[in-house]
């Protein structure tokens, strides 16, 4: 099985400027995705897709591959990563490279490990599955969320039924963190549906699920790397 890690790195994020080079204790932030591909030993190429040559020059001192940019139309800020992934594999596929198997490695999410990415795949070669995505537990239940009308009334914001249940009695829900996803590649070749009957869930641990949008999200990945052993202990 040849696996191909793709790492999405396009400049001109308007979140949080130039987020994807970013330094974070030491390291511009894309590093930390291409160290846990090279960790998990599972990849026959890691693959930086980006539109900006700096970022390119970047990747590829900390072990990344570059041999081309990502085309204009696909660099925009309403651009589909996967369009990107496809258009990538097309690309390979013309130079007689070939792959089984995507996995999506978002620099956004420095907190993953290699030993995330073996875990997760070893879901996706038992299971035979078409894609495997992590996931975390959400921070607070949905069943506590609503909307608001105008005059900012709480009548019926939650039911009676939730209200009544204490924490542990109410179930379990989980969010797609953002961090993983392994892909077969006939799978977007064919355009079927990602989240389909055979797609599972890898389950990551809240303090490794952050999702890097913003310089508030930076800072909290910031401050759980430095303090990656007390957290442990």
């Amino acid at each position: 099985m040849k696996n191909l890690a793709f790492i999405p790195a396009r400049s001109g994020s308007k979140g949080l400027k130039d987020k994807n080079i970013k330094n974070m204790n030491g390291k511009p932030l894309l590093a930390y995705s291409i160290e846990a591909a090279k960790e998990s030993g599972l990849f026959n190429k890691i693959f930086v897709s980006t539109d900006s040559p700096l970022y390119a020059e970047i990747a590829k001192t900390w072990g990344g591959e570059t041999p081309f940019l990502r085309t204009e139309s696909l660099s925009t800020d309403t651009a589909s990563v996967w369009n990107a992934i496809s258009e990538t594999l097309s690309i390979f596929k013309k130079n007689n490279e070939k792959f089984d198997n995507v996995c999506l490695l978002q620099p956004t999410s420095p907190l993953r490990t290699g030993g995330d990415i073996v875990d997760s795949y070893k879901i996706f070669t038992e299971k035979n599955a078409d894609s495997v995505i992590s996931i975390t537990e959400t921070e607070h239940s949905p069943l506590l969320c609503n909307t608001l009308n105008a005059n900012m009334s709480l009548h019926n914001f939650i039911s009676q039924e939730t209200v009544m249940q204490g924490r542990q009695s109410r179930p379990i829900y989980y969010r797609i963190n953002g961090a993983i996803y392994w892909i077969k590649t006939e799978l977007l070749y064919s355009k079927l549906e990602i989240y389909g009957e055979k797609s599972y869930g890898y389950i990551m641990e809240q303090e490794k699920s952050v999702d890097i949008d913003n310089e508030i999200d930076f800072l909290i990945a910031e401050t759980l790397l430095k303090n990656q052993k007390k957290i442990k202990e």
